[in-house]
């Protein structure tokens, strides 16, 4: 038996799998974030600690005779946190997440030196953790000087289980500190940003083994004594492990807090003026390339939220037939944007309203949005010389028909919708568990969903939406122009 182990932003997820990958149980434990200013987002380690613990008590709770034949832990997480750690392993601040828009200048400095993006392969985001140690260096010093170390997230709990101090490949690449291409700390990136190679954990692959559990936790969480824990990936990237995205031409969007579109690489191509995320996957010796709109099914919970309806009734009430892009527009960038723009500042926005406007044509307008921008995120991929013929579709989103018909027509790909059953990166984590434990090889344990129905474009309004698409891009500069 195996356990992937995924902390999210909003919660821990434990799930039991046996040695084949099938799901046996789940457990999972809430977590609340904090904003203690606007464009602050923190949560507490000792918070993810706790939801954790409970995950897995539950799980050995629930599954005795399972947890008695546990081998492995794999680990997934939410990206870009900033955990520091002083000398003895103590936490020095709350955790800044990656949604937190802070170090916004910080960010803009460290994009503007000489060589960043060509090593890091990437933008230096708001959200990535480099610039917020540097706003951690110009706003609390006297923290600074303490860090003896900075973790992920998902390594904070490594370093629970184990005690070491280590993260992977797919994780740090979302540092800024990472040289990608050759997948090891960059001495020239942590110098740019303040920072000393003893300050950084040592490097893994996803699939390699952190070591055992520590043997008076394994006693206190009811797991056996001899299980180990394996390095695992950043959410996304373990996410792709889920559902066997592993090689060039795979690739899925997600449609969850974020909206995501990814696809894996069979070698490195970075492609940082795009916007486009270029990480290393947590299979070894693989990269993957991501766009990323920071507001998909957020927009629609927002407009959930200020009518008063769930969003499950609000897409149901648009039926399942695809209509003709509506007239009103909505800009999605309740929390800024990253591809193709990298801008924390820009704000959301509805244009078009008219005194006959409802709440459907809101509805039908959040959702074009949100589809707008993922084809701004394909635009950039297929620009970096990424090729994709279909997509697999995940997350809450992929729940609503009309969402996923307007979404295959206006990215004009085919869209697969996978079988009920466990997807993502919990999945993901435990099957890294599985061939670190055992050695099995990713391309056998990585395998595809099996696919209940593929969602084809719709012909009779693809021109419709590419020229609504069109009018959506030219609209953002406008947007940023506004005071």
């Amino acid at each position: 038996m195996f356990i992937g182990l995924d902390l999210g932003t909003s919660g821990v997820r434990a799930l039991l799998v046996d040695d084949e990958g099938a799901p046996r149980h789940s457990a999972e434990a809430r977590l609340a974030v904090t904003h203690p200013k606007s464009g602050w987002s923190e949560q507490d380690p000792a918070d993810w600690i706790a939801a954790a613990r409970a995950a897995v008590v539950a799980l050995a709770a629930d599954r005795p005779a399972d947890i008695a034949r546990l081998r492995g832990i794999g680990l997934s997480g939410q990206m870009h946190g900033a955990t520091l750690l002083d000398a003895n392993g103590g936490v020095l601040r709350p955790c800044i997440l990656w949604n937190d828009t802070r170090s916004h200048r910080q960010a803009a400095r460290l994009d503007a030196l000489p060589g960043v993006r060509e090593r890091s392969a990437n933008i230096v985001f708001p959200g990535f953790t480099a610039p917020k140690l540097a706003w951690v260096a110009e706003e609390e010093p006297e923290i600074f000087a303490r860090v003896a170390t900075v973790l992920l997230p998902k390594d904070y709990l490594s370093f629970w289980l184990t005690g070491r101090r280590v993260s992977e490949m797919s994780d740090s690449a979302g540092t800024a500190w990472l040289d990608v291409g050759a997948r090891a700390w960059s001495p020239d990136l942590l110098a740019q940003g303040g920072m000393r190679r003893d300050q950084m954990p040592d490097l893994l692959e996803g699939t390699d083994i952190v070591g055992p559990v520590r043997g008076d936790l394994a006693r206190d969480l009811g797991l056996p004594e001899d299980v180990l824990v394996v390095a695992g990936g950043g959410d996304n990237a373990a996410a792709a492990c889920g559902v066997g995205t592993l090689t060039e031409g795979d690739g899925f969007v997600s449609l969850g807090t974020s909206g995501v579109l990814l696809t894996a690489r069979d070698g490195f191509a970075a492609a940082p003026d795009s916007a486009v995320h270029t990480f290393c996957h947590a299979v070894p010796g693989a990269w993957y390339q991501m766009g990323v709109t920071l507001a998909a099914t957020d927009s629609l919970n927002w407009l959930a939220r200020v009518t008063g309806e769930t969003p499950a009734a609000l897409t149901r009430a648009l039926g399942e037939d695809l209509d003709e892009p509506g007239c009103v527009r909505f800009l999605p960038y309740l929390s800024g944007e990253r591809t193709p723009h990298n801008d924390s500042a820009v704000r959301g926005a509805f244009i078009g309203l008219e005194i006959a406007t409802g709440r459907d044509d809101l509805t039908r307008s959040v959702l074009e949005g949100v589809s707008f921008a993922l084809r701004d995120s394909l635009l950039a991929l297929q620009a970096s010389g990424a090729t994709l013929d279909r997509l697999l579709a995940i997350g809450g989103g992929a729940q609503s028909r009309y969402w996923v018909k307007l979404l295959a027509t206006v990215l004009d790909l085919p869209i697969d919708l996978p079988e009920k059953g466990e997807l993502g990166a919990a999945l993901g984590a435990a099957r890294l568990a599985i061939c670190g434990v055992t050695g099995a090889a990713p391309a056998e344990v990585m395998t595809k969903p099996l696919i209940s129905e593929t969602v084809l474009p719709d012909p009779r309004r693809s021109a419709a939406y590419r020229d609504a698409h069109a009018a959506f891009a030219q609209t953002y500069p406008a947007l940023k122009a506004m005071p």
